[in-house]
């Protein structure tokens, strides 16, 4: 139940959610990258907030085993609470990816303005966790959004056949959150010790 390939056949069952995750999230990212006004001052206050952390973290003993802690408590508690979040119809998981794709892209935007380059910022600073770690934020909302789509067609869905089809595909997407969210969680590891040995060495090199 919990082996990788098991994880793999769980991401075709949900391939239309996927899409839906992949375009939320770039559509975040696009609307990060022009925000302005009130969009800018909700945009600056998340980042604000992520400096701050950031900063008290800086302010310890042992600073990469800090923000090793942080980063992968913070991930995967959240990404696995988005995928059963989706049983409030699909509604967090889209917010989730949505402001997650406008930090990133108001955050290389701005601080492209600031001078800095896009090999700097991209390569360096996003690139070595971010490639495993943005798909897998990807995912999790990818099953968050497929749990409130079931949500949905069990709510509209009242003839007996009907239901009692849809009372499989509960069972076995719910089988399928368990290995999801085990994988998830041990890719977000992974993530968390590049981020905060690989990354923060290129960042501070």
């Amino acid at each position: 139940m919990l082996k990788f390939s098991t994880f793999l056949r769980a991401l075709g069952s949900i391939r239309s959610a996927l899409i839906w995750s992949v375009a939320l999230f770039v559509v975040g990212i696009g609307a990060g990258w022009v925000g302005t006004g009130p969009l800018e001052d909700l945009l600056l206050k998340q980042i604000g907030g992520l400096r701050e952390v950031s900063e008290r973290l800086e302010q310890g003993g042992n600073v990469q085993w800090n923000f090793f802690l942080f980063i992968f408590f913070n991930n995967a508690i959240k990404s696995v609470l988005v995928i059963y979040a989706g049983l409030f119809f699909g509604i967090l998981p889209v917010i989730f990816l949505l402001i997650n794709g406008m930090v990133i892209g108001f955050l290389v935007h701005t601080t492209m303005n600031y001078g800095a380059s896009f090999f700097d910022i991209v390569v360096k600073g996003l690139l070595p966790h971010g490639i495993i770690e943005i798909p897998v934020i990807i995912i999790a909302c990818a099953f968050g959004l497929r749990f409130g789509g079931l949500v949905l067609k069990s709510l509209v869905q009242f003839r007996g056949d009907k239901r009692n089809k849809l009372g499989s595909q509960w069972g076995s997407f719910m089988r399928t959150t368990v290995t999801a969210s085990y994988w998830i969680v041990i890719l977000l590891l992974v993530a968390a010790i590049i981020e905060s040995t690989l990354t923060y060495s290129l960042v501070r090199g």
